[in-house]
């Protein structure tokens, strides 16, 4: 049976938070440790980032379907795995829960709850890598949910350690997180300025891949396109 819908926020809060707590608080600890080599510091962050999804999709995805991204519940709605009522209260918990995984990241490493970050992260490249980022992560769950299920938790989070490299970005792909971010003056933020475009380039990459993969699976078997974000009971 599938739980209720304040169950479901709750979880999409809770792994929101501890996404973000573990993208920002190992960004701060890798910039302390690594001594200013900033491609070091880079990678601690790239692995911590990718093992936290990895455990959040797996603990979380049994309740709300781990969607941790606004642009994942919208794609989950337009393919059926998600009530159109539903979305808003899925993205505002995963806002807020963005917003207070942000602040006690900076919380457990001695600074102030808010700091808006100054890092700047604007201009055509980066624009286009948030929407290939974005699209690929669809392109990622789209088939990987019709057809290994049970593994998107390792597909989600190999592609995110993978795309904090390929990306002139280092992957944001998520508007709560990209909110979220923009609260902590460290390795890992985003000058609120640039928030906005960054979402506008995750949104469309997410909506084409998800129109680009409900076009490639229309030509499988029938028992091979079932919908898409479990739990969809």
């Amino acid at each position: 049976m599938r739980p209720r819908l304040a169950a479901r926020v709750v979880a999409e809060f809770l792994g929101t938070m501890l996404l973000v707590a573990g993208v920002v608080g190992s960004g701060i600890m890798a910039e302390r440790l690594c001594g200013g080599n900033t491609g070091l510091a880079l990678l601690a962050n790239t692995i911590a980032t990718g093992a936290t999804l990895v455990a959040l999709i797996l603990t979380f995805g049994p309740i709300s379907g781990a969607h941790l991204n606004p642009v994942v519940s919208v794609a989950s709605a337009m393919e059926g795995g998600l009530a159109r009522a539903e979305i808003l209260p899925y993205v505002v918990g995963q806002i807020i829960g963005g917003i207070c995984g942000a602040m006690a990241a900076n919380a457990m490493f001695g600074l102030r709850l808010v700091s808006l970050s100054h890092h700047v992260r604007s201009g055509p490249a980066q624009w286009l890598s948030e929407f290939i980022a974005t699209f690929g992560l669809m392109c990622v769950i789209s088939g990987c949910t019709r057809s290994h299920p049970n593994l998107i938790s390792f597909a989600v989070g190999g592609y995110i350690t993978a795309a904090y490299w390929f990306t002139a970005s280092t992957s944001f792909a998520n508007p709560a997180v990209t909110i979220a971010r923009s609260m902590s003056d460290t390795f890992s933020g985003i000058r609120l300025p640039d928030v906005a475009l960054f979402i506008v380039a995750q949104v469309a990459g997410g909506i084409a891949g998800t129109i680009l993969f409900r076009w490639l699976m229309a030509s499988l078997p029938p028992d091979s396109r079932e919908s898409p974000f479990i739990p969809d009971g």
